[in-house]
């Protein structure tokens, strides 16, 4: 995680400068040096990895929600279906008002409920715990699909659909040369917390899982695991947790798909468009195929994450060509310290790419 994290920085901080300079996105940027095949390609596997993430996601909230529901209310007419067409309609009523600013305070909310949930979580679990800070240090275990899980914390992290998001919301907030300081100090930013807040998870589900020997084979096998640390409130804790993050993260996925279409084609991001909402929609009712069909979304939420490093190589790769190319940035063309942090980040994510398909392989045995 740690590497992922710091890997990412750079990656942030390249695709911003590279949109800052050019004055174009990621994906507009690749078509017209790399051409239309491997554009469609690199867009075609982001896709997967939105839609499969929706589905695994919104399974993980509404099976969470429901076993709240179940524990600490009398109400009997609920069920996951229910609750996965709530949450469902609530983002796509929230995408309908059409304002970017909702969009941005949604997502603080969403983000900043999640963050305290598994922080007041984490201090909890380290102070009753009884262990050793050294203890909670993670191990890579043999067997129990390592491979895939692994890729799948890198995956949450350094993933394609972050990436080409960040340069979208880069032009979004219309930064120029000048931004390139603010820029920088911002991708900083976003990396410590994102460590921070995934150490505060690890802590939590080291103290809560890994300590007990707990299977999870479901959500709501780590709702009961939590109930000896924080009482009557855990579920409730857990809870909020798990919507908080689940929300944050499904509802940019929701405008990701038809960002990319419009990055592509060079055309404004105009979500009014018919299309558009159609797009966003019927990737917004995927969410419900495993609560009203079944499945596992833990595995399903993994494997989607697992994903991911398919297409990171491809991507670093075209990053680096495309910061070295004099008619395209000018004087500012990349350090020779970049280009260094560049190919180590390659390196990274091809190693990545091997343990992402040794795990899917072990998986499908």
């Amino acid at each position: 995680m740690l590497l992922s994290c710091f890997f990412t920085y750079f990656l942030l901080i390249s695709i911003s400068k590279l949109t800052i300079v050019s004055g174009h996105t990621l994906m507009f940027n690749f078509k017209k040096a790399f051409g239309k095949p491997i554009t469609i390609f690199i867009i075609t596997a982001l896709g997967i990895s939105i839609v499969s993430s929706v589905i695994g996601v919104m399974g993980v909230v509404a099976e969470v929600t429901m076993e709240w529901i179940s524990v600490k209310t009398s109400i009997s007419f609920l069920n996951k279906p229910v609750i996965a067409v709530f949450f469902t309609a609530l983002l796509i009523a929230l995408f309908w008002t059409g304002k970017h600013g909702n969009f941005i305070k949604a997502m603080s909310i969403m983000v900043g409920l999640m963050a305290l949930a598994f922080l007041f979580t984490s201090i909890m679990v380290l102070k009753e715990s009884g262990k050793s800070i050294l203890d909670f240090f993670p191990e890579l275990p043999k067997g129990d699909h390592t491979g895939l899980i692994i890729a799948g914390i890198v995956g949450t992290t350094m993933a394609g659909v972050a990436l080409a998001s960040r340069s979208i919301l880069v032009q979004e907030e219309n930064w120029g040369i000048n931004d390139l300081k603010k820029e920088n100090k911002d991708a900083k930013s976003a990396m410590v917390l994102t460590f921070l807040i995934s150490l505060a998870i690890m802590i939590s589900a080291t103290g809560t899982l890994y300590f007990s020997s707990t299977k999870v084979d479901d959500a709501t096998d780590m709702m009961s695991a939590l109930g000896p640390w924080a009482g009557d409130f855990a579920l409730t804790l857990f809870t909020l947790g798990i919507i908080g993050a689940g929300l944050s993260s499904i509802f940019p996925n929701l405008l990701l798909f038809p960002w990319l279409i419009a990055d592509y084609s060079g055309k404004p991001r105009d979500m009014k468009k018919p299309l558009f909402k159609l797009i966003v929609v019927l990737v917004a009712l995927s969410g419900l195929i495993i609560p009203v069909l079944g499945g596992k979304p833990v595995w399903i939420l993994i494997a989607s994450q697992a994903f991911s490093p398919f297409v990171m190589p491809l991507i670093t790769l075209f990053l680096i060509i495309l910061l070295n190319k004099s008619e395209l940035m000018k004087t500012y063309k990349t350090s020779l310290w970049m280009n260094i942090a560049l190919g180590a980040t390659f390196v990274f994510n091809c190693f990545m790419l091997y343990i992402s398909i040794t795990g899917f392989t072990e998986f499908f045995k």
